[in-house]
């Protein structure tokens, strides 16, 4: 029985020393502070880069024109197809000529008889003047000679005046191409009563648009506006951009990049007062006749010259309530924030126009696993994650 209670003294002590010995370890275990945590770090990327503004906007016609008759008359004939390009000169309709031309004849006749007139009055007239007045002829006869003159001269000028204004209304039955460009649809067929005239009714036969050059207007915010003048003090002014004598750069929706080069050649004299705008106007050349009037754009104009700037990945920017901050860690691997100013993003960069320094080491992976003041194990990252592939920067 001794023996049996010896034994179980001795098992119940060696439990007991190894439970001490586990909380002994545990006690050390939870004492000892865990190690710093892994941070991926990167010195900012120092890059070249343009600062540039984008705007939408749609293209409008240098030249447009609304193709209507002078006269009234029967629609003859029709000389070009729907949509073609057409040149300066080239003909479009034709009235029907006969009636005019009847005008015309009849005019002729007129003046034929009104030149008749005038010659026999001025032989009559001679005939008078020859006579010995007072006894032969009366100085009344002698009058009424001269004025029948006056008036038969006075008719054939008349009778001129309308004969020019008859060819005219010939001529205006040929109608023409006033501007190069591309035609539209024809709006009235072959056999239709044309109405012509100066007046608001006549008729709408067709539309011209020139082709190239072809301008884009756009509007810009008033700050921007101020921008560019201020950068463009410098330079020599142009009278009709308002000193905004710039490239600019477009491209359509369905382009990756702006691949037509313009220049800005008009600004307007006025800023909006409803949204605070003003409109802006460039031409681009358009040789193969792309870009229509009434089609949306994307222009991109240069706010700045190109200038050295620093570029961190957006990721590491943290915030703290309206400041912006990036997390820079010194000799010792300890995070700090320092406490900076944003610029545009480039190609998943954000470019730091104030608050950090080409010598800066910047956390840019592992922000949630640390705190201001806290040591950190930092990593390099890799070369190419912080290079930008972009080196232009849209702004607006």
């Amino acid at each position: 029985m001794f023996q049996r209670s010896a034994s179980i003294a001795a098992v119940l002590l060696a439990l007991s020393a190894g439970l001490s010995a586990c909380s002994e370890e545990k006690t050390a275990a939870q004492a000892a502070p865990p190690p710093p945590p892994q941070v991926t770090v990167a010195k900012p990327t120092k890059k070249v880069i343009s600062d540039y503004d984008e705007y939408v906007g749609r293209f409008v016609a240098l030249d447009f024109v609304e193709v209507r008759a002078r006269v009234s008359g029967y629609l003859d004939k029709i000389h070009f197809t729907d949509g073609q390009m057409v040149k300066v000169g080239d003909p479009l309709f034709t009235i029907d000529r006969r009636p005019f031309q009847a005008s015309v004849d009849q005019a002729k006749a007129s003046i034929a008889q009104a030149e008749a007139n005038v010659a026999f009055a001025q032989s009559d007239l001679e005939r008078g003047e020859s006579l010995v007045r007072g006894t032969t002829i009366t100085q009344q006869s002698l009058d009424q000679r001269l004025q029948a003159k006056r008036v038969a001269e006075a008719n054939l000028t008349a009778q001129q005046a309308a004969s020019r204004q008859m060819t005219l209304d010939l001529e205006f039955t040929e109608l023409s191409a006033p501007i190069a460009g591309r035609i539209g649809d024809r709006r009235v067929s072959v056999g239709n009563l044309v109405t012509g005239g100066t007046t608001g009714n006549t008729t709408l036969l067709a539309t011209i648009a020139s082709v190239d050059p072809i301008r884009f207007e756009f509007t810009m915010d008033e700050a921007s506006y101020l921008h560019y003048l201020k950068a463009a003090s410098s330079k020599a002014a142009d009278s009709s951009g308002r000193g905004l004598n710039m490239a600019a750069q477009l491209k359509l929706i369905d382009e990756k990049d702006f691949v037509h080069q313009g220049q800005i050649d008009f600004v307007d004299n006025a800023i909006d007062k409803s949204s605070g705008t003003i409109r802006g106007r460039a031409v681009f050349k358009n040789a193969d006749g792309r870009l229509t009037p009434g089609m949306f754009g994307r222009i991109r104009l240069a706010a700045s010259e190109p200038a050295e700037a620093l570029l961190v990945p957006d990721a590491a920017i943290g915030t703290e309530q309206v400041r912006k901050f990036v997390y820079a860690v010194d000799g010792d691997n300890v995070a700090k924030p320092k406490y900076v100013t944003l610029g545009p993003l480039v190609d998943g960069l954000r470019v730091i126009t104030a608050g950090l320094s080409p010598d800066d080491t910047v956390i840019v992976n592992g922000l949630m696993r640390i705190r201001p003041g806290a040591k950190v194990t930092p990593q390099q990252a890799a070369a190419d994650a912080t290079n930008p592939k972009d080196q232009t920067v849209r702004t607006n």
